[in-house]
């Protein structure tokens, strides 16, 4: 499904003729497009949370879009996501859609009876932390850092706990409800095969998105020293990285 997923959203994008290249979870090098007369560069997951699916629990798309240089010759370097100028996520199949804007806000749309997308509310984090929530894999706590895992014994009881296993279906809670959603890096597991001391999530068309959703909402991201992800120059297209994203308060503290 993920194959397929993917081959829809390149076939759309290429036939666009808009875009320059792209970047997908699915491919191991980057995606030629319209590399001569096309002016975005955009970063996508196709199916995000796709282990879901046997269990008909929700999964998403992710993407972020970038624009070429116009004063200039384009080089197609990987992107910052402070360079993006739009990144957002469908939750499927729940019909919502959230766009964020550079400057613009971050804004949901809801699909109708006719499958058209209306209703724009634009999403601001709650500064009242009576709906606030934490979203981070359990199961994985004894393997986070002393410091993280310090962190969450002091402070888990104080919110609700909800996590989907499909990051589009956690950041679309946080950005209604506040709170916090984490992916720290993996540092002591069991088996040092399985750690992940640069983190999990894929730069570019995970954290990069959710950050960029979040700051635009009045939110914010960091990786695990602190480093605010949207300032994260791609080294390789699939980069890894820890994230912790939500209201600027929580990810400050931690």
């Amino acid at each position: 499904m993920d194959e397929i997923a993917n081959d829809i959203t390149m076939h759309y994008l290429r036939s666009s003729g808009r875009v320059i290249h792209a970047v997908s979870e699915e491919n191991e090098e980057i995606i030629p497009m319209n590399v001569d007369g096309g002016r975005y560069m955009v970063y996508y997951d196709p199916m995000d949370g796709s282990s879901n699916v046997p269990h008909n629990l929700p999964i998403g798309f992710l993407f972020g879009v970038a624009k070429r240089n116009l004063e200039g010759d384009e080089d197609g370097h990987l992107r910052a996501g402070r360079e993006y100028i739009a990144a957002g996520m469908f939750v499927i199949p729940t019909g919502t859609f959230t766009l964020a804007l550079r400057e613009a806000g971050c804004w949901r749309f809801h699909i109708d009876e006719m499958m058209t997308f209306v209703k724009p509310v634009r999403m601001a984090l709650p500064y009242e932390q009576k709906t606030w929530e934490l979203s981070f894999n359990s199961a994985n706590r004894d393997t986070y850092a002393a410091g993280v895992k310090a962190w969450i014994a002091r402070n888990e009881s104080k919110y609700a706990f909800r996590y989907l296993g499909a990051l589009a279906g956690d950041i679309h809670r946080i950005l209604s409800n506040g709170g916090m959603f984490m992916y720290p890096a993996i540092v002591n597991h069991p088996d040092p095969k399985k750690n992940r001391p640069q983190g999990k999530l894929r730069l570019m068309y995970e954290a990069s998105v959710a950050a960029f959703m979040c700051r635009e909402a009045g939110g914010h991201a960091v990786d695990e020293v602190g480093t605010p992800i949207l300032d994260i120059l791609p080294q390789t297209h699939h980069q890894r990285t820890a994230l912790y994203v939500g209201s600027k308060p929580l990810v400050d503290e931690i």
